[in-house]
């Protein structure tokens, strides 16, 4: 079945989208790329998922292709009911390789989880594995800056050091996403100066971009710049 699946992936190559995706990826090598559309995957994905051929497929880890890692990323995401979701997650995270397909990673039964899903967000934060990492401050910024949210996260975020250029970014998109939804609570964070200095300067720097901030707000993130 895997076999069969593989043979619809190269079916769907753009060999120039590959090129353009080996460039973004550096953590990949380039020939376990094989160039297939995202589109394409989710509707590959759509098509795939419910069938025996699908969970034979996510149960065969890990895979050879990056293209195989976004289609079970994007097979998951649909995946319910909760505990059947959250275990292929598990399974899958410590084969994840690349920023990509961990930010692809995002299941929508996460959405009415939240309580369920904190104590597997706990673990994660503490993982040896840096995409796990990543995608446990990225679950808290999709799913824990709104109703949600608790203090207690941005800190648990602040607390992760690491030299990670991978999970230093999603913690910058962390707080610059926190900054817009929750600015008393993650301003803190930037005037007292709890933020490693690179996480400081891009959380800044990402936030200024951003259209949710006011430019009032953007003038004060400007005067709290850090050269250090």
């Amino acid at each position: 079945m895997g076999d069969t699946i593989l043979k619809q992936l190269r079916s769907l190559r753009d060999a120039s989208y590959g090129n353009f995706q080996a460039k973004l990826i550096p953590t990949v090598a380039p020939d376990r790329i094989i160039g297939v559309r995202t589109p394409a995957l989710r509707q590959l994905a759509k098509r795939l998922r419910g069938t025996a051929e699908a969970e034979q497929f996510i149960s065969q880890l890990p895979h050879t292709w990056f293209d195989e890692n976004q289609l079970h990323a994007f097979i998951i995401a649909g995946l319910k009911p909760f505990e059947t979701c959250i275990d292929a997650v598990e399974r899958f995270l410590p084969h994840i390789d690349n920023w990509a397909t961990c930010d692809q990673l995002s299941p929508a039964i996460f959405k009415k989880h939240h309580k369920d899903l904190l104590p597997y967000i706990d673990r994660w934060l503490n993982s040896h594995h840096e995409y796990t990492v990543r995608f446990a401050i990225g679950t808290l910024l999709a799913h824990f800056l709104d109703n949600d949210f608790n203090t207690c996260y941005p800190a648990r975020v602040t607390a992760i050091h690491s030299d990670s250029y991978y999970i230093r970014m999603m913690q910058a998109w962390y707080f610059a996403t926190a900054l817009a939804k929750q600015w008393e609570a993650a301003l803190p964070y930037l005037t007292e100066g709890r933020l490693d200095p690179w996480v400081h300067r891009k959380t800044i720097q990402k936030a200024i971009e951003s259209y949710r901030i006011t430019d009032e707000r953007k003038d004060l993130l400007k005067s709290l710049r850090r050269k250090d």
